[in-house]
């Protein structure tokens, strides 16, 4: 029995990382939809993209736009094993046309 311990422990880190990687992955999403929204009525899509996300996704935050009203958004996934260093980068794309006005 003590032996299947650190078994269960190491799956259930991955289990975990799983859980971050999917959480990042679904925000980067809505992150990217906030900062097309933001520079489609002139405002700051970096920002409107910040305030979507928890501070611990905040730190790896990159955005980039384009002059069409495409908005790309960068997210660091953080590890859960060695205190949020990054172990991966996930990113998503948004586009929404500018408005008038």
């Amino acid at each position: 029995m003590v032996g299947i311990l650190p078994l269960v422990a190491i799956i259930a880190a991955l289990l975990w990382q799983a859980a971050v990687a999917g959480q990042a992955v679904w925000l980067a999403g809505t992150a990217a939809r906030a900062a097309a929204r933001a520079q489609a009525v002139g405002g700051d899509p970096e920002q409107a993209a910040r305030g979507t996300l928890p501070a611990s996704l905040r730190s790896g935050l990159r955005t980039s736009t384009g002059g069409d009203g495409a908005v790309r958004v960068r997210i660091r996934i953080p590890s859960v094993v060695t205190g949020g260093q990054r172990i991966a980068t996930v990113s998503a794309a948004a586009h929404f046309q500018p408005q008038g006005g």
